[in-house]
Formats: C-alpha cells, structure tokens, sequence
C-alpha cells in the first residue's frame, strides 16, 4: 500500500526572486513583465522517497490522465496506490479516467497545509527554479525537466521534506479522517460486498501505514 500526494506548480516568466548572497556589486536577477509559463504535474510518496512528475503547458483533465498513467507506472506492482490531493476541477472530474492501481482520496476545501507537495514546490523553487529569466517557454520546460529529474533522484530529499514532524501528523490525521468520512461510508452504501471485498485488505494496511506514521511523528 503506498500513500501519494498531488499538486500542480506553475513555473513562467514572470519568476519569483529567492533569497540569496550575491557577490559585492552584482545584483540579483531582474523581474521578468514576459508571461510564458509552464505547469508541473507532481507527485511524492513520502515513505519510499518516490516521485512522478510531468511538465505540461496547462491544467485540465488530459493532462491530468496523463499524469494518473505517470503515477500508475511508479506504483509497485503487486501494490494498491491511495492519492490524496485538492478538489481542482480537473482532479475531480467526470472524464478522469483513473488506473486499477490508485484510488483517489480527495483534501478538505482549502487546506493545503494538509498537502506535503507544497512543501518540494518551495524547495524545488528555492534551489533550481528561482532567480533566473527564462528565455522562451521551451527554456522553461527545460528548467523544469532538470529540477523534476534531479529531485527523482534524491529520494533523501524528499522523505526529509515531506515527512518532518509537522507533515506526518497531518498527512496520517488527514488520511485517517478522509477514510472514516469519506471512503468506508461510500463502499458500505453502494451495497456491493465484492468490490468492499476487494478494498478492505487496503483499507486495513492504510490504517496501519496511518498508526506507524502517527507514532514516528509524536
């Protein structure tokens, strides 16, 4: 059983100016008016250190299929995927069409606190993204190809990030209340005991995955 988070980070020209020591008379990288811009398609387990990213030139439902395949493909395969992310349109849309292997497991309305992928935006930002003037869109996707690759292969760093104190209390307060709210009270109404059946041994390794990480954080 393997927890995942979601987001979207839009990265263009107009770039944010991170902090830094520049050398005595230089100084930091100017503000870009331009307004190409790109989106990143992000996904961590924090457990296994485990990331699924694709840059798109937009949000909507096909990029979000396509970034589902993504996650799909990083999934073990004798393993059952849960994906915690927003309520963005295009993450709870009809036409989404969802692999056997995840099961998508919706935040409460504004709280991306809940959300650890925030958290590897700011640091993605920080060391690769930010204080840089992109030439053109195709420079931006570039730029975020090298970051989303590089963090891929620091599996430390996202387990660091993304499993601080802070983030494991509310990633296992988060999942065990979206289950008790939200997924047990709609197997048990549908009525169809095969298909509970079938969720029910996920069920109960996600709620052990929750009292581990519950106790690792207090």
């Amino acid at each position: 059983m393997e927890m995942w988070f979601q987001d979207e980070a839009r990265i263009g020209q107009k770039n944010k100016i991170a902090r830094r020591w520049p050398r005595r008379g230089t100084k930091s990288a100017p503000h870009d008016q331009r307004t190409h811009s790109g989106y990143i398609f992000g996904a961590i387990c924090p457990k296994l250190g485990k990331a699924a990213a694709l840059v798109m030139p937009w949000c909507d439902t096909h990029t979000m299929n396509q970034h589902l395949i993504e996650i799909s493909r990083h999934v073990a395969d004798s393993a059952q995927a849960i994906r915690i992310m927003d309520q963005a349109g295009w993450h709870m849309s009809n036409n989404l069409v969802v692999p056997e292997n995840i099961n998508i497991l919706p935040l409460p309305p504004k709280s991306p606190e809940l959300n650890p992928v925030k958290n590897i935006w700011h640091f993605m930002r920080d060391n690769w993204l930010s204080n840089r003037v992109f030439k053109s869109h195709e420079d931006i996707v570039d730029h975020c190809c090298y970051a989303c690759r590089t963090l891929q292969n620091r599996p430390w760093n996202i387990m660091s990030i993304s499993r601080r104190k802070g983030a494991q209390r509310f990633s296992s307060m988060t999942v065990g209340i979206m289950l008790r709210t939200q997924l047990l009270p709609q197997w048990a109404a549908s009525g169809e005991a095969y298909s509970f059946s079938i969720y029910l041994p996920v069920v109960v390794q996600l709620f052990k995955s929750v009292i581990l990480t519950s106790r690792e954080a207090a």
